[in-house]
């Protein structure tokens, strides 16, 4: 049976070059990279090396970069980080109502904290109005955390808008670029960012391996305690074989972004279209053009999304119906929710997310099988029915 993966969103396969470049640091140059002897010398080599292609590919200096097991760390860390190092300015933080959970969980534990957190509503594409921003910014406010690329629909949200009016508030500016990371430029300047979030994972690299840009003179505590580490800003013995993976795969990525970034469009237009086509009664969720290349999210009315995923996963089609952090909740969508799409047809909504790997066959495939899948799951369904009628 063809198997096909359309669910790059919640993880890609390591690179091979990836792999190949991390086996060395598991047996034999296996040293800590604070040691000072050979072993460590060479453990520290691949840290920094890593360390200065992250940086140099978002356009930042190589000590403003901290490694962390994740983009969710990253995310508590910035957050976290930066309410409690500033509490005494101020405990108010805005951030938008389509975030990762690994965001709005963070905002929710800190208002048990007593910090006030503004949810900024979206309009029906799930963009983030900068106007409803402004307005939300008060003389308490001390930090704005809104993600760069949402990672359910592709939305690509105006972060260089948002950050210009931050910087202008003087107000702490961090972003979650876990999704856009390698799939659109990123840029810490152009973006007007203080701090951004990124994961290896999503760009082919391994998991437990992240980062969080934090744009110097910034204040921030620190989130784990105890050895000097990554310059006493984040505690614990350095993840050398993922870091050096990490720093691999920004190096494949750098070299293949704009060429993969019109394929996968182009292999993403030819689903959509093929879709739209074959299967009545079904929507785009989020914006036709200003979302990742590689996104497409639909709502198929009438049908319940995990059914759909267990019926193409029968047929070896791999998609997700959003984000895998909360696969396995039954509730709709809250980005779907906070676009204002009706809870009977967000239950029906699927992502698939495309990657390099993926072929026209692949994407014909899927438009062969997914026809009939919908068609018998709509057969038992007496609303659709009715419609026919």
């Amino acid at each position: 049976m063809r198997r096909v993966y359309l669910d790059h969103n919640a993880t890609t396969p390591t690179h091979p070059e990836v792999v190949k470049e991390m086996l060395p640091y598991f047996e034999e140059v296996f040293g800590n990279a604070s040691s000072i002897h050979l072993f460590g010398q060479q453990a520290r080599k691949a840290v920094d090396g890593a360390r200065e292609k992250l940086a140099e590919f978002i356009g930042a200096k190589p000590e403003e970069i901290v490694f962390t097991s994740g983009g969710t760390e990253a995310d508590n860390f910035a957050i976290k980080g930066i309410a409690y190092a500033n509490e005494s300015k101020g405990k108010h933080i805005i951030t938008s109502s389509i975030e990762h959970h690994a965001v709005l969980n963070t905002c929710k534990y800190l208002e048990k904290q007593g910090f006030q957190v503004t949810y900024l509503p979206v309009d029906e594409y799930g963009f983030v109005d900068p106007g409803d921003m402004m307005k939300a910014i008060n003389k308490e406010t001390i930090l704005i955390t809104i993600m760069h690329a949402n990672n359910e629909v592709g939305t690509i949200e105006p972060i260089s808008e948002i950050g210009k009016i931050a910087k202008g508030k003087e107000i702490i500016f961090h972003t979650d670029a876990v999704q856009s990371l390698g799939k659109i430029p990123v840029d810490v300047n152009e973006l007007n960012v203080d701090l951004l979030s990124l994961s290896a994972h999503k760009i082919y690299g391994p998991k437990g391996i992240g980062a969080l840009y934090i744009r110097k003179g910034t204040r921030i505590q620190p989130l784990i305690h105890g050895g000097h580490h990554e310059k006493n800003r984040r505690a614990g013995t350095e993840n050398v074989p993922g870091i050096a993976g990490l720093g691999k795969a920004i190096e494949i990525v750098k070299t293949s972004i704009d060429k993969e970034s019109i394929y996968l469009t182009d292999l993403r237009n030819r689903l959509c279209s093929g879709i739209s086509e074959k299967i009545d009664c079904v929507y785009l969720n989020g914006h036709s053009r200003k979302r990742l290349p590689n996104t497409l999210n639909m709502s198929f009315e009438f049908v319940e999304g995990e059914s759909i995923i267990l019926n193409l996963d029968m047929k070896g089609v791999a998609v997700a119906s959003g984000s895998a952090c909360t696969s396995g909740s039954l509730e709709p969508s809250h980005v779907l929710k906070a676009m204002g799409v009706a809870p009977a047809v967000a239950q029906g909504s699927i992502r698939f997310s495309l990657g390099k790997d993926n072929t026209e066959e692949d994407i014909d495939y899927v438009l062969e099988v997914l026809p009939e899948i919908i068609s018998r799951l709509r057969a038992m369904s007496p609303l659709y029915k009715r419609k026919k009628e």
